[in-house]
Formats: C-alpha cells, sequence, structure tokens
C-alpha cells in the first residue's frame, strides 16, 4: 500500500511474531531490544509490565534513529509478566526456578500483565496495559515433571507457556489469552491503527 508506514517489532519472540502474523501484520524489521528487566524494590507486576515495554520501545527508537530508511517508522514492543498477588515470578532459565514457579501456581489464581508500546511517527509513545486472571488445576508430581522434562519452561514468564503443553492446567481464563501469550491482539491492533497504520491491508492475502 502506497504511503503505508514502516513497522518494527522490538522483540526477538517467535510467538509475538507468530500472533502478528495471525493478524495479518507483518514488520519490515525485527529489533530486539535489550535491557535491564530487574523489577525495581516494590515495583508492582503491574507497573513493570508498563515501564518495560515502554523502555524496549524506546531504546529499539534511538537504535534507528540513524537509520534514514526507517525514519517515522512504528516501532511495537511488549512485555509479560507473571505474578501471584505483588510478587513478581523470574522468566525461569533454570529447572529449580520453573519448579518453584509451579509449586507457587499449581492450584491457585495468578494475574498475567502484558504491556504495549508503540512509537509513533512522531517520536512519542503510546501504551496499554493488558491484565488477565488465570486459575491453574492443581498440579500432581507427574504433571510437574513431565512439564520440567519438556523443557517448554525455558524463559517464559512464570515458568509457562500457555499456548504449549501448559495450556492443560489451565481451569480459568479471564482476559486476553493473546495477552498472555505475549501480545493482546485487540489493543496492538487498536494502537496501530490509531496511527493510521492499514491494519486489514493483508487479511485477504490470508485467504
Amino acid at each position: 500500500m502506497s504511503g503505508r508506514p514502516k513497522l518494527v517489532l522490538a522483540s526477538g519472540s517467535p510467538r509475538r511474531l507468530a500472533l502478528l502474523d495471525q493478524a495479518g501484520i507483518r514488520p519490515e524489521r525485527l529489533m530486539p531490544a535489550e535491557i535491564d528487566e530487574t523489577p525495581k524494590r516494590g515495583e508492582l507486576p503491574r507497573t513493570l509490565a508498563s515501564r518495560l515495554a515502554s523502555e524496549k520501545a524506546a531504546k529499539a527508537r534511538d537504535l534507528l534513529a540513524l537509520d534514514p530508511a526507517f525514519k517515522g517508522a512504528l516501532i511495537l514492543a511488549a512485555d509479560t509478566v507473571v505474578a501471584v498477588g505483588r510478587r513478581i515470578l523470574p522468566k525461569a532459565e533454570l529447572a529449580d526456578e520453573a519448579l518453584a514457579c509451579l509449586k507457587l501456581l499449581s492450584g491457585c489464581s495468578h494475574r498475567v500483565y502484558t504491556g504495549v508500546a508503540l512509537v509513533t511517527a512522531s517520536g512519542s509513545v503510546r501504551t496499554r496495559l493488558v491484565e488477565t486472571r488465570l486459575r491453574f488445576k492443581r498440579l500432581s508430581r507427574e504433571d510437574t515433571e513431565a512439564y520440567l522434562s519438556s523443557g517448554e519452561w525455558r524463559g517464559k514468564a512464570g515458568g509457562y507457556a500457555i499456548q504449549g503443553l501448559a495450556g492443560a492446567f489451565v481451569v480459568k481464563l479471564v482476559g486476553s489469552y493473546t495477552g498472555v501469550v505475549g501480545l493482546p491482539l485487540y489493543e496492538t491492533l487498536s494502537l496501530l491503527g490509531g496511527e493510521g497504520y492499514p491494519v486489514h491491508a493483508d487479511w485477504a492475502s490470508k485467504l
């Protein structure tokens, strides 16, 4: 489409890229923005998700500042935080971390916060925050050991991926499924559409 703004995804997440593709959107460039994701002292989970998304978007904006081909591009970033109460669960990298997360989540309710940030053509940052409530079944020892052996938990917030095997653990979900996966599509397309991005332009090609 003539005059279509370029879109940059400030993430290396294959899940977020797949969700955009599901919605018929293909970014012109992927630019993972590495930042310090350590929560600040006393920081609430929802605040952390919003802050990290905004910082990732701003980092990618700064990295692209000297590239004239992407002047005025829209830059999309997101971050997902899993929490039990005010306790922020880690992005598990070790089996012990994943096990601790699964023990906390077993038979309990928790919340997933996903912040979305969009750098506009003018360089400002627009944000959305999506909160989803979930409850896991009570996990048996067999459930836990089998899931840990799958390795699917590695690098995932809260030690699980709802779009994979752990979907079988979810008893109830209130909110955005795609937000739990990593990019809430309703809010993301609303942000893009509000900035003049033609969100429906490629839908016919999905047939």
